[in-house]
């Protein structure tokens, strides 16, 4: 009897490791996973489009609702693949849309950081909210474009040798995005440390906009809205960094690497990562918490420093400007 069983579980070893050999995954995409990944990214991309025509705001169109669709199609790629691991098709769809897919969104990070920059003191910043758009902006498209090009390059080879050179061209974009994204959390964590302490950057003029600041007997506070804002955009980015990081060492590993060929670290860093920082901020949509002026309103940083009068003590102390906007002006 144990001479009939032991070769058909012989058999069926080498089976797996042969269908194993033949996937392009290292593994086959688990069904129910892929599915539940897809209608999540629906469903989050189907309310932000809905509050982006609620709060009448542009900015999302080129930004979260085009990393929605990317990621959409990444995992209708993944599910389509958890079929049939082998076909060529599906898994190119997922290499580059998965890729590329959270840097769109990433741009609308620094859109909305531009604007609470905007409410809480221009000249806490070092960089204008005008400059963060176009400076980190313009950096997201150049990754988002190397990343492109090196996705494509390693989805359409027929070689390793191919697909290496394509990964290491995706990998020269993530690590770009990993220092960008460094950079401005370095930024904003002058910022805000300049803000809490009142030490603004020399020479620049403070005025803070709209009723989202208020004056206190203890100081200048917060709305409950900024507050929200900041949190979710906290985390939020925390989300994007570890993605990428995640990212950065997966592809660093080659395609052959145990990191690349383990679907739950991918699950994990990659896919619930991106779908944390979609839903957060359908809670603390900018256009609910913010407003459509504040968004939109210019700069207001240039002139001389006119925030220094005398204290009760006979110190000097510092003054922010509050513009008076009505709050019913921002919805």
């Amino acid at each position: 009897m144990l001479d009939q069983i032991i070769p058909l579980i012989s058999r069926a070893d080498n089976a797996t490791e042969a269908e194993a050999e033949r996937s392009q995954y290292g593994y086959t995409p688990t069904k129910y996973v892929t599915l539940i990944f897809l209608v999540l990214f629906s469903i989050t991309t189907l309310i932000h489009t809905a509050q982006t025509v609620r709060y009448r705001i542009i900015w999302p169109i080129p930004t979260i609702l085009l990393a929605g669709i990317l990621e959409i199609a990444g995992w209708a790629g993944r599910f389509w693949s958890s079929y049939d691991d082998t076909k060529d098709t599906p898994f190119m769809i997922q290499i580059v849309t998965t890729i590329i897919g959270p840097t769109p969104f990433l741009a609308a990070i620094f859109i909305i950081f531009g604007a609470i920059v905007r409410i809480m003191g221009q000249g806490y910043s070092r960089l204008s909210p005008r400059y963060y758009s176009l400076i980190f902006v313009s950096c997201d498209v150049i990754s988002l474009v190397v990343q492109g090009a090196g996705g494509g390059i390693a989805a359409s080879s027929s070689t390793l040798e191919d697909a290496n050179v394509g990964g290491n061209i995706m990998l020269g974009g993530i690590v770009f995005q990993l220092v960008v994204m460094t950079l401005f959390l370095g930024l904003a964590g002058e910022f805000f440390y300049r803000f809490f302490t009142d030490s603004p950057i020399p020479g620049r003029r403070v005025e803070t906009e709209g009723s989202h600041v208020t004056l206190t007997a203890s100081g200048y506070e917060l709305s409950t809205d900024v507050r929200v804002m900041l949190v979710a955009l906290f985390f939020s980015t925390a989300c994007l960094y570890i993605r990428a990081v995640y990212r950065t060492i997966e592809l660093a590993s080659g395609w052959n690497g145990a990191i690349i060929e383990t679907e739950i670290w991918f699950n994990i860093f990659d896919g619930a990562m991106i779908v944390l920082a979609f839903y957060t901020m359908n809670f603390a949509h900018p256009g609910r918490l913010l407003g459509r002026d504040a968004m939109s309103a210019k700069d207001t940083t240039i002139g001389k420093p006119e925030q220094l009068e005398k204290g009760s003590s006979g110190s000097l102390t510092s003054v922010r400007e509050v513009t008076a906007v009505a709050p019913n002006s921002y919805y």
